[in-house]
């Protein structure tokens, strides 16, 4: 016979219900990320669409001209500043049929001198450079006025025979043998030289490069030449709308001798970069801000366009202002949230309806319902039944703690989300009673085995039979 009374194995605690609220909250994060990128990227799309790369024509002279060289540079510095305007460069035998192609409508930038017939349709975004008209002398002799010079025989010094013809126009002179074209290379000192010198001589030059110009200063030393005011500025500015009104300070041309000894009155004219009136404004103000912010970048190595200056934007300027130009330089130019509104807008639409499709998958398909309350009631029902079977201490408590833990679990999962509150007084009055009714057990079983252990201590061990010895143990195991 056994001496020892039947027991039942500890029952196993009840599973413990996943935690949830990470895979949850691992999923929002998921979502939100996913909607901010596919926000973005619906507006980056938007805004490629909408403002895509523009490449604009621009029509040149001869490859190593002053403004195809400038050409080139805008060229790199719009790609260099990520600009979505591009440059093609056209080349042309010289800057009057680049002119033409312009006036043409084939091409869309071109620059001209304010002493070229302007097409109909150009609008200026800079002033690239200005020319000065210098009237030299022959040693200390004085040009009193331009109508003095219908007197002697003029040589032109200049790089183009545009430039011819504009002194011949502004000279008025019928004689055309009197006003000729200097000689490529030719000094002063060779012009002015007798016997079939030149009476005066009226260079052409880039202000820039005027001043870069040692020539002068070599020949001024030698008393070569003097250079002459021209006073009929506002008559021929007047008369010719492209001249404009130029004065050199005190030494421009030379140090020492200070040539002039003082600010000088003369005529000039000016180096425009135009573009078509039809050019969109926003492209328009963009090339104008690129050149404005990027002038260092943009001067030539000769001098050609150091000093850029904004397009006039008075009413009566000889070329009018492109109005994306104008726009900029009166600071009219949208501001951040006017040039961006529209993707804002866009950027919202996006991110409303992303976010609530993406809201609508994770609340019906892919998040974990949290557990209810009362679905707990349940296993605290299990316990409960097992109560009656419990013959010992030790099982008993295996129950409390199973119990417990169920407590414990229902505690959590309220703190964390992954049980709600759906049930929750059934799950309390089921613990409450179960829980009494293991207290109740345990007193039961504590009460038993002190009586029989009395029993034990009045018989004595001599007259145990065998079947009281299995009580007695198996109280004794509690």
């Amino acid at each position: 016979m056994s001496t020892e009374g039947p027991t039942s194995s500890p029952t196993e605690a009840a599973p413990r219900r996943p935690k949830v609220i990470k895979t949850n909250q691992q999923q929002v994060f998921l979502y939100v990320v996913l909607t901010l990128l596919l926000s973005f990227a619906t507006v980056w799309g938007g805004r490629a669409l909408v403002h895509n790369s523009e490449t604009l024509t621009f029509a040149v002279g001869a490859p190593n001209s002053d403004e195809a060289l400038f050409a080139a540079k805008l060229a790199t510095v719009l790609n260099d500043n990520a600009s979505r305007v591009r440059i093609k460069i056209v080349n042309n035998a010289d800057s009057a049929k680049a002119l033409a192609q312009f006036d043409r409508k084939q091409a869309d930038l071109t620059v001209l001198r304010t002493d070229a017939k302007v097409p109909l349709r150009a609008r200026t975004l800079a002033i690239l450079e200005h020319d000065l008209v210098l009237l030299l002398g022959p040693g200390n002799r004085k040009i009193k006025s331009i109508a003095d010079l219908k007197k002697r025989k003029v040589a032109v010094v200049a790089e183009n025979e545009s430039s011819l013809a504009f002194v011949r126009s502004i000279l008025d002179i019928p004689d055309a043998a009197r006003i000729q074209m200097a000689p490529q290379g030719a000094t002063l000192d060779k012009l002015f030289a007798p016997p079939n010198g030149f009476g005066a001589v009226i260079a052409i030059v880039h202000a820039s490069r005027a001043v870069r110009d040692k020539a002068y200063e070599q020949v001024a030393r030698r008393g070569g030449f003097t250079l002459n005011a021209i006073d009929e500025v506002k008559a021929l500015a007047r008369k010719f709308p492209g001249i404009s009104e130029e004065t050199l300070t005190a030494g421009t041309l030379s140090a020492s001798p200070q040539i002039p000894d003082d600010d000088l009155d003369t005529i000039g004219l000016e180096w425009l970069l135009v573009a078509q009136s039809r050019m969109a404004t926003s492209t328009a103000g963009e090339l104008a801000r690129t050149i404005y912010e990027n002038k260092s970048a943009l001067g030539l190595d000769n001098g050609f366009a150091t000093r850029i200056e904004p397009a006039s934007i008075e009413k009566d300027a000889f070329v009018m202002a492109h109005q994306g130009a104008a726009d900029y330089i009166n600071d009219d130019t949208k501001s951040f949230m006017d040039r961006y509104t529209d993707l804002m807008y866009v950027g919202a639409a996006a991110l409303s309806v992303i976010g609530s499709i993406f809201a609508a998958i994770y609340a019906k398909i892919t998040r974990i319902a949290p557990g209810k309350a009362s679905e707990l009631s349940t296993a605290i029902l299990d316990i409960g039944e097992r109560i009656e079977h419990a013959h010992s201490l030790d099982q008993l408590e295996c129950l409390q703690d199973e119990l417990e833990a169920i407590l414990r679990g229902a505690v959590i999962g309220l703190r964390d989300g992954t049980i709600s509150t759906d049930g929750l007084d059934t799950f309390k009055l089921g613990y409450e009673f179960v829980r009494d009714e293991i207290g109740m057990r345990r007193d039961y079983l504590k009460r038993h085995a002190s009586e029989a252990e009395k029993t034990v201590r009045d018989a004595g061990p001599a007259q145990l039979d065998d079947s009281k010895v299995v009580v007695v143990k198996t109280a004794q195991s509690a």
